[in-house]
């Protein structure tokens, strides 16, 4: 199913972290607006807590995105979700909380064409949570909807080779444990997420001639949706969908007038 996203000339938008402009990041409450909007991928990133429960939530610490304080892996699941993960974003969504991957996996079931962009978060058992989640993944049936992300390279190389699963790395300056020469990183790499930051149509070029899917992250307004389709990238990682959504239904409204076909087979194309 990932498949199709080879060489796809379509618009294919994933919500960073759900609808993350809108609504406080990594919350089931987030991904379900995100889902709503139409989005053809989901992106989140995953952690264990203490007692080894696999955590939506994206940084080290719950500092940032939750009224707690302390490290994610200090604290047991039921610790974690005790948390408010709302309150910080505004005050209406007070009250949410810190998903676990399961909970997220049954929002899922419902979406069966949404495909996923799996992220690990560099950490200490990082491949135990990497592990975790693929081991859960399979049993809900969805490993073959997703591409497994992480800036640890030595993350990547684990999924690759001891599961021959599709990864997303990223620039090797910006990744830990990165190995370079024809057998390192980049070859266990399906894919390369290039931030608006750094985005060229030079270096497109340069990792499409190493056979990798270059993707880029976060085009959040018309210009820089319409900057990324220069270069060359039409899947897109956004904190705030609707613009790549808007102007990827219109270049498939014409794509269709004009050869009938929708390149992404049957999901609906952004």
């Amino acid at each position: 199913m990932i498949e199709r996203l080879q060489d796809c000339e379509a618009v294919v938008v994933a919500g960073h972290r759900g609808y993350k402009s809108n609504y406080p990041e990594n919350t089931l409450l987030a991904f379900e607006q995100a889902l709503k909007l139409g989005v053809h991928m989901l992106e989140f990133d995953l952690r264990l807590s203490k007692d080894n429960v696999i955590m939506v939530i994206h940084d080290e610490t719950v500092d940032r995105t939750t009224d707690g304080k302390g490290k994610v892996g200090d604290f047991s699941c039921k610790e974690l979700q005790r948390l408010d993960a709302g309150r910080w974003f505004a005050e209406r969504f007070a009250g949410l909380r810190i998903p676990t991957f399961e909970e997220l996996c049954e929002l899922l079931k419902a979406y069966p064409d949404v495909l996923l962009n799996v992220e690990i978060k560099p950490s200490f058992d990082a491949i135990e949570a990497a592990d975790g989640a693929i081991a859960m993944l399979k049993k809900y049936g969805f490993l073959e909807r997703c591409v497994f992300t992480s800036f640890d390279a030595a993350v990547l190389a684990h999924i690759h080779d001891a599961y021959g699963l599709k990864t997303q790395g990223f620039p090797q300056a910006q990744m830990y444990n990165f190995v370079p020469g024809d057998n390192g990183t980049y070859s266990k790499m399906w894919a390369v997420g290039i931030s608006m930051k750094l985005l060229t149509p030079e270096l497109v070029e340069q990792f499409r001639d190493m056979g990798l899917q270059v993707w880029c992250y976060c085009p959040d307004d018309l210009k820089s949706v319409y900057y990324a389709l220069g270069c060359g990238v039409t899947l897109m990682t956004c904190n705030n969908p609707v613009p790549a959504l808007e102007i990827g239904r219109h270049r498939e409204t014409l794509r269709s007038a004009e050869n009938g076909r929708n390149p992404l087979g049957g999901a609906p194309v952004g």
